[in-house]
């Protein structure tokens, strides 16, 4: 692998980013993520890239298939690969040991790439409307400062800041503009010109109404080198995503392997998601008591008979339990299986699944963490990790819907190679 594109991944949440500049042949030197689950899953990553490099995938269906546990399975692999996953929070306290990990992993190369967004919270505009203080004062909003310190240590030609729209009108104290501030940095302190764009995930080839802010700075004058990928319609329906995946009713499926249903289509290969030779894990629905059950049913019927959707205060009485009828009356939505795209999946969905109901009717739940991977395209041999080694979905929901879309992050990542002696 070329060394020209060796990467440090920041704020590496489970890797969604990382999949896709790794699937475009860029080289991860370290990740940087305070979660403690989404650094376990980056290590089995990581394991599973290595494995798969040196042809021995085997060892990884047998850690699927609970034949061996974490530390043995983690074992078959160097102590450099799982120690390149660094799980700390990154603050000025501890930037001096964090670049002395990188540095021990990084040797005699160099770091040609940094990628990375910080938590998204004090930026977006769910996070400002429900903190009393709208976000003011919170240290995340200055996490691009600390991003800024790799940049001077480490110099790379190009780095990749990623963010929600809600980074476009976020302002501090003063009323400054976050961006203005991160883009002036980056400029006058580092050297960097940037250049930004709001992407959507549907118009690039994702099942997902997902928007972000891209920005890239490239390493002295430079001008037109954004690495925007080109546009694709879906010519597949959330439906026939899905529809190999056993049906479940609330409560069925398995955190374990599960044997998965033929597929006659050719995207789900197309984009990496199906392999036939790994085992599917986390296909597993949440219990929902009998009043929720009912509240799905009618929020699909609606769907199908209309596609509208279902406003809280226009339940029966007698299934409103909130006393707030006045905002998030869309606490009940649908994915809309007709469409080649889903609404964003986003963190909530490890607290509840009233936002992800399954299309199909007759399953009458939310959707598992394996539906909701695939929406963001993880490929199905991705395994989401928990603190404690056993298999779980609440962590597994969080890393998800945290992630960026690995096809996404692949299409840019493939555009900016071609941008990249330009």
């Amino acid at each position: 692998m070329s060394s020209n594109f060796n990467y440090l991944d920041l704020f590496a949440g489970a890797g969604g980013l990382s999949e896709g500049f790794i699937r475009a042949g860029y080289n991860p030197i370290a990740h940087v993520e305070m979660d403690q689950a989404a650094c376990y899953t980056l290590r089995t990553r990581m394991a599973y890239h290595h494995l798969k490099d040196t042809g021995n995938l085997d060892q990884y269906a047998d850690y699927l298939k609970g034949k061996i546990d974490r530390q043995e399975f983690y074992d078959l692999v160097s102590d450099e690969i799982i120690g390149s996953v660094i799980n700390v929070e990154i603050s000025d306290e501890t930037l001096r040991d964090i670049f002395c990990q990188i540095d021990n992993v990084l040797g005699n190369q160099e770091i040609n790439l940094i990628i990375g967004g910080p938590p998204c919270q004090a930026y977006s505009y769910i996070g400002r409307a429900r903190c009393p203080n709208r976000m003011k004062g919170d240290p995340r909003n200055d996490l691009y400062l600390l991003y800024g310190k790799f940049l001077k240590k480490y110099k790379p030609k190009y780095f990749m800041f990623e963010n929600v729209p809600g980074l476009l009108s976020a302002t501090n104290e003063n009323g400054e503009f976050y961006l203005d501030l991160m883009q002036t940095l980056f400029r006058k302190e580092y050297g960097y010109e940037t250049e930004l764009k709001t992407l959507n995930a549907k118009n690039h080839g994702v099942p997902q109404n997902r928007k972000r802010i891209i920005l890239f700075g490239r390493k002295k004058n430079s001008i037109k080198f954004y690495p925007e990928p080109d546009n694709q319609e879906l010519e597949v329906s959330v439906t026939e995503i899905l529809s190999d995946l056993p049906a479940l009713k609330a409560g069925e499926g398995t955190i374990g392997p599960c044997e998965i249903n033929s597929y006659d289509g050719t995207w789900l290969y197309e984009v990496g998601i199906r392999n036939d030779e790994l085992p599917v894990t986390l296909h597993q629905a949440r219990t929902h008591n009998k009043r929720d059950r009912e509240i799905y049913k009618m929020t699909v019927e609606l769907w199908n008979a209309t596609e509208g959707r279902l406003r809280y205060n226009e339940l029966p009485e007698r299934l409103q339990t909130h006393k707030n009828k006045n905002s998030f009356l869309n606490r009940f939505k649908v994915v809309a299986g007709d469409l080649p795209y889903c609404h964003t999946i986003v963190a909530h969905i490890a607290m509840d699944g009233h936002y992800y109901i399954h299309p199909d009717i007759n399953q009458n739940r939310s959707l598992t963490p394996r539906e909701a991977a695939r929406l963001q395209t993880f490929p199905d041999d991705y395994y989401f990790e928990s603190c404690s080694g056993k298999p779980a979905r609440t962590p597994a929901y969080r890393q998800i819907g945290n992630a960026v879309p690995v096809l996404l992050a692949e299409k840019i990542a493939k555009k900016l190679k071609e941008n990249w002696e330009q």
